[in-house]
């Protein structure tokens, strides 16, 4: 393996909403003059945010395993194309974790919502991968299945240290180390910046940015995009590269959110985006640096624009995103990926729809149902 499994450089993400955020966003101050906007033409009901965000999952799923598999990843210009889906994850889960906030106004409700969404899949994924998957790499690999819960990186260990949601150990007894470092899942260390995002939104919320000082969120990405700009010129004040890009990609959908009743949509205006974004990934090594806005507009233009409406019952992307790392890693090391050649993504693929859906079924769902408990409610069930 190559240092591709480094989070500088590998593309994943976690930005999951629930369906219960896409509502209408306000529009504030909309007027026919202005033609049609986001808030005018967003329908809670009928948009393509399911089908965006599944389809993302799939393309880092897809990324992933064939780097897993054959030991390379496509790339635009500077930037793999993992790293591309996550960021327009990033994108559509500001565009609705500020709705989120607006609808609930309650930040003990807001944290509560944003945890059963995230931390539940997380721990059950931690749990299974040192527990089965660990021994199952093992025996793969030649060595005693409980060779794993002893010594450095242990699976124990994995858990421990990773269950603040920071991921500060990426393997587990060097398996799946071909030189490029031990790492049995390079996908859930995103969920910490998405987390991180969530925090900045709860902020924003609490000191009354969201809902009456919105200018204050232009201000901010003002900011992050001439510190993303000093930084593609070799200067970074914020220090931390992925909370910078995390975080100006977030903020985009926040304000798309906050400015929906203003955001023009055209589908010229789209194309000049998308030609703006194909720009940024042909001259730069950080697109963001001359299109971060131009990819945000995109995406938030196709959540009402592509004609592909469809919603699933079974919401499978977090899923998807959560296993398809570990289930390829097994499957390569069991040596398919040999045995048959291209068809290996697809084997892949299928394994983790079908893990997915078991997430769904048995643990993201049930956990779901739990947001209007009645400790977090006072006693009243709300929708949210």
């Amino acid at each position: 393996m190559t240092t591709r499994t480094s989070p500088r450089t590998t593309g994943t993400t976690g930005a999951r909403s629930t369906r219960s955020a896409q509502r209408v966003p306000a529009a504030r101050h909309a007027s026919p003059s202005r033609g049609r906007t986001l808030a005018t033409a967003f329908d809670p009901r009928h948009n393509a945010l399911d089908v965006l965000r599944l389809a993302l999952a799939l393309t880092v799923a897809v990324v992933h395993t064939t780097y897993l598999g054959f030991g390379h990843q496509p790339e635009v210009g500077a930037t793999d194309v993992g790293s591309l889906a996550v960021d327009g994850f990033f994108v559509l889960s500001g565009f609705l974790v500020a709705g989120s906030w607006l609808r609930l106004g309650s930040l003990r409700r807001f944290v509560w919502h944003r945890a059963l969404r995230i931390l539940p899949a997380f721990y059950v994924s931690l749990a299974l991968t040192a527990l089965v998957v660990a021994p199952v790499l093992a025996v793969l690999s030649g060595r005693g299945p409980t060779s794993v819960f002893s010594g450095p990186d242990s699976a124990v260990g994995y858990v421990t240290s990773n269950a603040a949601l920071l991921v500060r150990q990426f393997g587990i007894a060097g398996l799946g180390d071909d030189g490029g470092g031990s790492v049995v899942n390079g996908s859930l260390w995103t969920l910490f910046y998405e987390a991180a995002c969530y925090g900045v939104v709860a902020a924003l919320g609490v000191i009354g940015v969201l809902a009456r000082r919105r200018w204050v969120v232009l201000v901010l990405l003002g900011l992050l995009w001439a510190t993303t700009v000093s930084a593609t010129a070799g200067f970074n004040p914020v220090g931390s590269e992925l909370m910078l890009r995390f975080a100006f990609v977030f903020l985009l959908g926040v304000a798309g959110h906050l400015y929906a009743d203003r955001l023009v949509l055209s589908l010229p205006l789209a194309v000049a985006a998308v030609a703006l974004v194909a720009a940024g990934l042909a001259l730069l090594p950080d697109y963001r640096a001359l299109a971060g806005p131009a990819f945000a507009y995109a995406f938030l233009y196709a959540v009402v624009r592509l004609p592909l409406r469809w919603r699933p019952r079974w919401d499978l992307s977090y899923g998807v995103y959560v296993w398809h790392w570990p289930i390829a890693l097994v499957l390569a090391t069991a040596g398919l990926a040999d045995a048959v050649g291209a068809g290996f993504v697809l084997l892949s693929l299928a394994v983790t729809a079908g893990v997915a859906a078991l997430s769904w079924r048995f643990v993201e769902s049930p956990a779901l149902s739990h947001k209007d408990a009645a400790w977090v409610t006072g006693g009243r069930r709300r929708r949210a």
